[in-house]
């Protein structure tokens, strides 16, 4: 049976690291948790493709045992130290990269990359035990949301593998408009996801997704869309299938409306 694909919001930094951020978060650390108990069966391995990686090429994490990447700042000392210990996989790195090569799509490995914070942050929540493969993907520079839509095509047959798709982002990324300012442009662009996701066709979903910025308050909610292209690879991934919210929230970062989504049908 396919598993679904999800895109998640993951929330900031190294928050379940941190009891206040971690509090405050509840209704996202919920949701999260909640995803593993969706899925027909344990995945065999995780591919997470983060909105805190963009190369060149599509990349992947090919070391058995990653590393961490610290990529926030300003956070308590203790969360430059923590780890999330799952192994990697070259083999499904491997794989991965076989099956982007094949879509004709640009792609290669990188044996030094470790997690980062879109990943290992709603992992610690997902799957705290950390003994499941996990093997992060990039962004490509250029950030099209066409390729990124191809690039979670190719990623479909994985599904059928036992492999969770996970795109890591956040469905609004205003830094400079979180609290009490986002409250309006973060509802218009969670309205029109919302729309687009759920209730439009598959073929129209396909086509509002690559011309995103004619949504309601596009540029606002996402004034550089690095957050919002992981969607675009798991829409891709199970492009024909129905979606489903599975977390929102309206309150979030002070006044932010965030939303997760999952695509494909659970047992």
């Amino acid at each position: 049976m396919n598993l679904p694909t999800y895109f998640i919001s993951h929330g900031g930094g190294p928050w379940p690291y941190i009891e206040d951020m971690r509090k405050a978060m509840h209704v996202l650390e919920t949701s999260l948790v909640d995803i593993p108990q969706q899925l027909p069966h344990k995945p065999k391995a995780i591919l997470m493709i983060s909105a805190h990686w963009e190369e060149s090429s599509f990349t992947l994490m090919s070391n058995p045992r990653p590393g961490m990447v610290y990529d926030y700042g300003g956070f308590p000392e203790h969360t430059y130290h923590v780890r999330y210990p799952a192994p990697g996989s070259p083999e499904l790195a491997d794989r991965v990269i076989g099956l982007i090569r094949a879509a004709g799509l640009p792609t290669q490995a990188d044996g030094q990359r470790g997690f980062d914070h879109g990943a290992f942050a709603p992992l610690a929540v997902m799957y705290p035990e950390a003994d499941m493969p996990v093997v992060q993907l990039s962004l490509r520079t250029g950030l099209d949301p066409a390729e990124h839509l191809a690039l979670g095509r190719a990623l479909a047959p994985l599904r059928a593998e036992g492999v969770l798709i996970i795109g890591s982002g956040l469905s609004y990324h205003n830094l400079r408009r979180f609290g009490p300012l986002a409250k309006e442009p973060s509802s218009s662009f969670d309205d029109w996801l919302q729309d687009s996701l759920i209730a439009s066709s598959t073929t129209e979903r396909v086509a509002r997704l690559i011309h995103w910025e004619d949504a309601p308050a596009a540029r606002v909610a996402h004034p550089r869309e690095e957050h919002l292209l992981p969607l675009m690879v798991a829409v891709g991934a199970a492009e024909d299938e129905v979606a489903s919210c599975v977390y929102h929230e309206e309150n979030i970062f002070g006044g932010v409306v965030a939303s997760s989504f999952r695509f494909g049908t659970i047992a």
